[in-house]
């Protein structure tokens, strides 16, 4: 027992003394209205329990049933748009559930804090998003069975931790194949980092639908950054300006395709004229972007709810039915993809 519940319970048994007291009856006659036993006369239960209210006493099962569950949402930052998706879907599964949702980030806190947090708090868990996790941190959860769900873990977590993500091979390979569908052979990518498990999947489907062409692998039309728009930007600046440029890049995030989209502004390229972009995720920017983004559609809501039933049924002491979770993607196609000028022209004469 704890300092604190020993403390809640002397509280207790102080304030269960002071209203027998008041009522004139035995505490053990207090208790057992308390925990309504039969064996207590009409007028005596109606007089302590009037006692009871009026001292604001709260039943324990009741003070837990009335309590709402709260869940502790974890990520690297708070800054781009496929952070914004992710937080959307969860706080609003939970919102169906009754779960409330705290949300917090490792820039100030590390894992280990946050895994302390959750005990301190009494939260049902907490959903780790993009986070590499160490290996004590994984220990811990493992011996401790600390309910923790992963959301796009940077790195294979241990095999007893449960992760969910989406199709990154496939959907990558298909929005390439969408650009080779189009006349497009020389296609270049901003990449995610290679360390990264989503990152390394989409260059991977990137790579085999290009094999599958018959088309071989240009390191020089590919560029690997984080998920984000400045290092795009800088990085597709630098693509564009090799001796051989490609007509159409696929970006590993809408946030490294708007970065594309700048960068070919800087160039004076027309898109999709001139080039050509696919982007992976599609957040709300990419329906707003100019011109509105080809995409590989990430599930968020479903992988908010997912995380979130999981986590709950981990909490609840029950194994989720599988420990590694991907949920499909979908191609959305809009207005920056286009055949290649070439390919047009000869459509033309």
């Amino acid at each position: 027992m704890t300092v604190q519940d020993k403390g809640q319970l002397d509280a207790q048994y102080g304030l269960l003394t002071n209203i027998a007291q008041e009522a004139g009856v035995s505490l053990s006659t207090v208790s057992k209205v308390v925990h309504r036993r039969r064996d207590v006369g009409a007028s005596t239960r109606a007089r302590v329990e009037e006692l009871l209210a009026r001292h604001g006493f709260v039943r324990a099962w009741e003070r837990e049933a009335a309590a709402p569950r709260q869940i502790i949402t974890v990520f690297r930052d708070l800054s781009g748009p496929y952070t914004l998706e992710v937080v959307r879907g969860i706080v609003d599964a939970a919102g169906e559930l009754g779960v409330d949702v705290v949300t917090g980030t490792t820039s100030r806190r590390s894992i280990s804090q946050w895994l302390e947090e959750c005990v301190a708090l009494g939260a049902a868990g907490l959903v780790i998003v993009i986070s590499m996790l160490s290996e004590d941190d994984q220990r811990r959860i493992v011996e401790q069975k600390l309910p923790v769900v992963l959301v796009d873990p940077l790195s294979a977590p241990s095999s007893d931790i449960p992760s969910i993500g989406v199709t990154n091979w496939s959907g990558a390979r298909e929005a390439v194949q969408h650009l080779l569908g189009l006349g497009h052979t020389r296609i270049g990518m901003v990449a995610g980092r290679s360390h990264s498990l989503a990152g390394s999947a989409r260059l991977h489907g990137y790579r085999a639908a290009l094999e599958e062409a018959g088309i071989g692998y240009d390191p020089a039309i590919v560029r690997s950054t984080d998920f984000d728009y400045d290092e795009s930007l800088a990085a597709t600046l630098k693509l564009l300006r090799v001796e051989r440029p490609p007509t159409a890049v696929f970006a590993a995030s809408d946030a490294q395709a708007l970065g594309v989209l700048e960068a070919a502004r800087q160039h004076r390229l027309r898109v999709p004229d001139d080039l050509a972009v696919m982007s992976f995720d599609d957040t709300l920017v990419a329906a707003m972007a100019s011109p509105p983004l080809s995409a590989v559609r990430q599930p968020f809501e479903e992988l908010g709810r997912e995380a979130t039933r999981v986590l709950l049924q981990l909490a609840e002491g029950r194994p989720p039915a599988s420990l590694r979770i991907e949920l499909a993607t979908e191609l959305v196609l809009r207005t920056s993809t286009t055949a290649p000028p070439a390919h047009r022209a000869d459509e033309e004469r």
